[in-house]
C-alpha cells in the first residue's frame, strides 16, 4: 500500500488554482524529489501533505496507517527560526511533542531524542545555543528533530538554501543514508536539478500547466526534463 496515493488533484490559495490534475504515488522506501518552476505549487502541495490546506479538488490518500501528526518535517527556515533562543537537545526533542502525553516527555522520547542526535552526529553539540550554530549544524540540528516525530516519511522543503556547497553535499548524504539505511521515506522539494537526479528514486516535476510524474530514469528520457534543464544529461 502507498503510503500517499495523489490522483487527479488540484491546488491553491486565496482563490487561485496553481496546481493542477496532479497524479502521483509515494510507496514505502521511496525517495521522491519535486521539482518545477518557482509558483508551480510546490510548497503548497507540501502544505496539503500537512494538512494545513484542503486540495481544491482529487483525492489524496495516506496509507499504511500513517498519520498527518507522524511526518517528520522540516520547513524552510526565516531568520527569526535561527535566532531560536534554545539548546540542541531542546530542539530536538521537541520533535517528540505530538506523541507527547502529560506535563513531561518520557523515558523513550528522551532517548529517541538522543538517538536522533546521534544518527546525525551532533551529540556533542546537545548543549550549544542553537542560535550560535551554523547554517548545517542548525539544519542537522532540525533533521534530528524531525526524525523523533516519524518512523515512516520525511517532508523536507528546500532544506539547503542558504548553504554553502561542502555542507549542501553533505546534506544530501545524510538524507540519502536515512533514506536507505534506516529505511524512512523522503519526499523532497528541492531546486537542485542535479541534485535531485541523482540522490532520488522518483521525480514529480510540477509545472503551471500540468505535471511529470515516474522514476529518475523515465524523468531523464523525459521532453519535461530536457526543456527545463536545457537539455543536459545532467543538469
Amino acid at each position: 500500500m502507498a503510503l500517499i496515493d495523489c490522483k487527479g488533484v488540484s491546488l491553491g490559495y486565496e482563490g487561485s488554482i496553481v496546481a493542477k490534475d496532479l497524479n502521483f504515488r509515494v510507496e514505502k522506501g521511496d525517495y521522491l524529489c519535486i521539482v518545477g518552476e518557482n509558483g508551480s505549487g510546490k510548497s503548497t502541495l507540501v502544505k496539503s501533505v500537512l494538512g494545513l490546506i484542503e486540495t481544491h479538488s482529487g483525492h489524496l490518500h495516506m496509507g499504511d496507517g500513517l498519520k498527518k501528526r507522524e511526518i517528520g518535517y522540516l520547513p524552510q527556515q526565516n531568520e527569526a527560526q535561527k535566532d531560536f533562543p534554545a539548546s540542541v537537545y531542546e530542539v530536538v526533542l521537541s520533535g517528540c511533542l505530538a506523541s507527547k502525553k502529560g506535563v513531561f516527555f518520557s523515558k523513550a522520547q528522551k532517548q529517541l531524542a538522543a538517538e536522533s542526535m546521534e544518527k546525525l552526529d551532533i551529540t556533542e553539540l546537545k548543549d550549544r545555543c542553537y542560535r550560535e550554530l551554523s547554517g548545517g549544524q542548525q539544519q542537522r540540528v532540525l533533521l534530528a528533530r524531525a526524525l523523533c516525530a516519524t518512523k515512516k516519511l520525511l517532508l523536507l522543503d528546500e532544506p539547503v538554501t542558504g548553504l554553502d556547497p561542502v555542507v549542501t553535499a553533505d546534506f544530501y548524504r545524510i538524507i540519502k543514508k536515512i533514506n536507505r539505511e534506516y529505511g524512512i521515506t523522503v519526499i523532497m522539494v528541492s531546486h537542485d536539478l542535479y541534485s535531485a537526479v541523482n540522490y532520488a528514486t522518483h521525480i514529480l516535476h510540477m509545472k503551471r500547466d500540468g505535471s511529470f510524474f515516474g522514476t529518475v530514469g523515465e524523468y531523464l528520457g523525459s521532453d519535461v526534463y530536457k526543456a527545463f534543464s536545457g537539455g543536459e544529461r545532467n543538469a
